[in-house]
C-alpha cells in the first residue's frame, strides 16, 4: 500500500456504524494505548455520541479530526484528533491510531503531516505535543520522524485499558522547528 491507496476524510462524512466497526475490530490493538476512545465507543450508541461530541468540538473550534479511508474499500482505517487546544498558550495535542492491518504503511505519518500543517498554518498555533504511553513505540517513532523533541517522561501519568498506571512520554514540536523541517 502506498500513500495513493488511502485518503483523508472529515468528521461530517463519518457514519457511527463505521467508526464503531473500526474501534471494535481494533479493540485488542488499542486497549492499552487508547482506552478512553475505546470505552467511549464500545457500543454503536456510544460511537454515535462520540462522533456527535466530536462534531460539536469542531464547530466550537476546541477539537478537530482527520480520518483515513482505504480508497479501494472505502473502509475507515484510522483517525487523528487534535485536542487539548489552548489558544491562550497557543498549543494543542495530537492523538491518533491506525487499523492494525494498515500499520507500517506511512498513513499515520501522512495524517500527522496534514494535521501539523493545519495547526501551524490555519489555527496559527505555536506548539503541538504528543503524549504517548511508554509502551507505544510506534507512536514515539511517528513523533520523532516529524522532528518532535522528547521533552520528558511523566511518571505514572496514564492509566491503560487494564487499569495499570504507566509512564507517558511527552514530545513537543514548536512552529519554528516545523518551519525548519
Amino acid at each position: 500500500m502506498t500513500f495513493t491507496d488511502w485518503k483523508t476524510d472529515r468528521i461530517e462524512n463519518i457514519l457511527p456504524e463505521e467508526f464503531y466497526r473500526l474501534i471494535d475490530k481494533n479493540r485488542n490493538h488499542i486497549a492499552k494505548t487508547f482506552p478512553v476512545t475505546l470505552s467511549n465507543s464500545d457500543t454503536l450508541e456510544k460511537a454515535q455520541n462520540f462522533l456527535s461530541l466530536s462534531c460539536d468540538k469542531e464547530k466550537n473550534k476546541v477539537g478537530f479530526h482527520f480520518y483515513a479511508r482505504d480508497i479501494q474499500t472505502n473502509n475507515l482505517i484510522g483517525y487523528l484528533c487534535i485536542k487539548t487546544i489552548d489558544y491562550h498558550v497557543s498549543k494543542c495535542e495530537f492523538g491518533y491510531f491506525i487499523d492494525e492491518d494498515y500499520q507500517g504503511k506511512g498513513i499515520t505519518s501522512k495524517m500527522v503531516s496534514k494535521a501539523l500543517d493545519f495547526c501551524f498554518n490555519e489555527l496559527i498555533l505555536n506548539k503541538v505535543f504528543i503524549c504517548t504511553s511508554e509502551i507505544n513505540i510506534a507512536s514515539q517513532k511517528v513523533a520523532l520522524k516529524h522532528n518532535f523533541k522528547q521533552e520528558g517522561i511523566l511518571r505514572e501519568e496514564f492509566r491503560n485499558g487494564d487499569g495499570t498506571l504507566q509512564n507517558s512520554v511527552y514530545f513537543g514540536l514548536l512552529k519554528s522547528e516545523y518551519i525548519k523541517s
